[in-house]
């Protein structure tokens, strides 16, 4: 059965492609992590079939790892009940793996971040497997590079299950996890080789070059971040538009004030008083055109020597997430320039 992951570049049509293979003749299950992306996925297979088909069963991350894997096969027996979305005490660390204290609350709440644990300790997967093999022809997962933790160990379990699989993500737009727990695959997202290398090892097929060129961005903004972050990103497009960096009270004002452009903060966009998101938060959207991207005092001058490339990864690709949401003009404003509009 054919089992591979694809990693792509922000625009390259990653959810229609995935959505493009599915049919209503196959029982098809995908899960994905982020609210953005779960409602762009649903939005989508609407937009195909006009509804969401009944073989079609569209889940989040944490609802499928609770209802689907756990739930069903381990709740009663363990007496749970409910997930935890607060993170363990760190004394739990001390604990021994077969200690339930180590995986829920006092409460019997299951830890989030060691759920996929759990059933790993508890030699249930299996029994998930078996479950996937019985209710689903094809498994996808969406934002695949958003798994870290216990649950991209989980997911290199699920691999051997004998259903067809496709994993699709984009590498330096992994800016959220799934979970973390002490150092359990710390450096996961640390080096692209060695994280395809265990995919490999998983018998799962890696794809680099069907979603390597995007259709959302044209080539002066792909070069750009192929400049400046040093992320290998090619268009689909010839056309070219514009990087307009602004230096002035005057044409700040004016973008701020435009609300044909979004502007993209690192943190706290709300308290700026226009149409704006934070960098990271945009992941997933795909409406915008022409975008603004506000740098604080230290960004911009790292981008001024243009030495953004060797930002920490997590900023880095929230940037890559902010930069690549433009399909039009790429403004660049220093921080200094908006910040007369912030509310404390």
């Amino acid at each position: 059965m054919d089992k591979r992951v694809m990693f792509a570049v922000a625009g390259s049509g990653k959810t229609t492609l995935l959505v493009k293979r599915l049919s209503l003749e196959k029982r098809a299950l995908i899960i994905t992590y982020t609210e953005n992306n779960y409602r762009h996925l649903r939005d989508s297979i609407i937009k195909r079939f006009g509804h969401v088909p009944k073989n079609i069963n569209l889940l989040s991350y944490f609802t499928f790892l609770y209802s689907f894997c756990y739930r069903p096969l381990l709740q009663v027996h363990m007496q749970t009940r409910g997930i935890s979305f607060r993170a363990p005490h760190a004394r739990t660390l001390k604990l021994k793996r077969d200690n339930m204290a180590y995986y829920a609350t006092t409460s019997g709440s299951v830890y989030h971040n060691r759920l996929a644990k759990l059933l790993e300790t508890v030699n249930a997967i299996p029994d998930v497997m078996a479950r996937m093999e019985r209710f689903y022809d094809e498994f996808y997962v969406d934002e695949v590079q958003d798994l870290a933790g216990h649950d991209f160990n989980l997911l290199m379990a699920l691999a051997k299950a004998k259903v067809e699989m496709l994993f699709v993500g984009d590498f330096y737009q992994h800016t959220f996890d799934t979970s973390r727990d002490g150092n359990v695959n710390s450096s996961l997202h640390a080096d692209i080789g060695k994280y395809e290398k265990l995919f490999q090892k998983a018998g799962v097929t890696v794809d680099k070059e069907t979603l390597s060129r995007s259709w959302r961005c044209g080539v002066t903004v792909c070069d750009f971040i192929r400049t400046h972050l040093q992320i290998d990103m090619q268009s689909q497009h010839t056309y070219e538009t514009e990087i307009i960096p602004l230096s002035n009270q005057v044409d700040a004002n004016a973008v701020h004030a435009d609300g044909n452009v979004v502007k993209l903060f690192y943190q706290e966009h709300y308290k700026y008083g226009c149409l704006s998101n934070n960098w990271g938060a945009s992941k997933g959207l795909d409406h915008y055109n022409d975008v603004c991207v506000v740098l604080g005092t230290t960004h911009w001058k790292i981008y001024q020597t243009s030495s953004l490339a060797a930002l920490p990864p997590q900023t880095k690709n929230k940037l890559y997430v902010a930069f690549s949401r433009t399909r039009g003009r790429l403004y660049l404003a220093p921080e200094k320039l908006f910040k007369s509009f912030k509310t404390i």
